[in-house]
């Protein structure tokens, strides 16, 4: 098993401009905490809802576990979130509001083992922002090359 567990959300960071981010803990069942110990989860095409003032992350893939014979979980279904009740309105708020998204960016475990889930508050870009955002990471990657040249 893997001691710490970090899955990105790599597309999120192009997809979406991160206006605010929360740590938020996961329900899981036993079979799905010991998939994600083991690094097979995915979060890239999930985003999180709200249902009656509770967050829940969906669309989020788990693979099932090996060893889990007739207790094991479905791969993909609704997760429950867990934040605090000022969390979880304001988010609420913001999310009715102003049209913004939240999405997961980041799946990880803490030093106590548990799994917990990053999401952030987020506002859609546009096409030319997203040209934009590959400029920078080409000119920064080209920097990157001369630097080490003449290093």
């Amino acid at each position: 098993m893997l001691k710490t567990v970090n899955i990105l959300n790599k597309r999120a960071r192009f997809d979406y401009e991160i206006i605010d981010t929360y740590t938020a803990g996961i329900v899981l069942t036993g079979t799905e905490i010991k998939s994600i110990r083991l690094g097979k989860a995915n979060i890239t095409e999930s985003f999180c809802e709200f249902n009656n003032l509770e967050l829940f992350a969906i669309n989020t893939y788990i693979e099932e576990y090996a060893f889990g014979n007739q207790f094991n979980h479905k791969s993909r279904s609704e997760r429950k979130l867990l934040l605090n009740k000022k969390e979880l309105k304001s988010l609420h708020k913001s999310v009715q509001a102003k049209g913004l998204t939240i999405v997961p960016l980041k799946l990880f475990t803490n030093e106590k083992g548990l799994a917990k889930l990053q999401i952030g508050l987020c506002k859609g870009k546009k096409n030319y922002d997203k040209r934009e955002s590959l400029k920078e990471q080409d000119t920064k990657r080209d920097l990157d090359r001369i630097k080490k040249a003449y290093n």
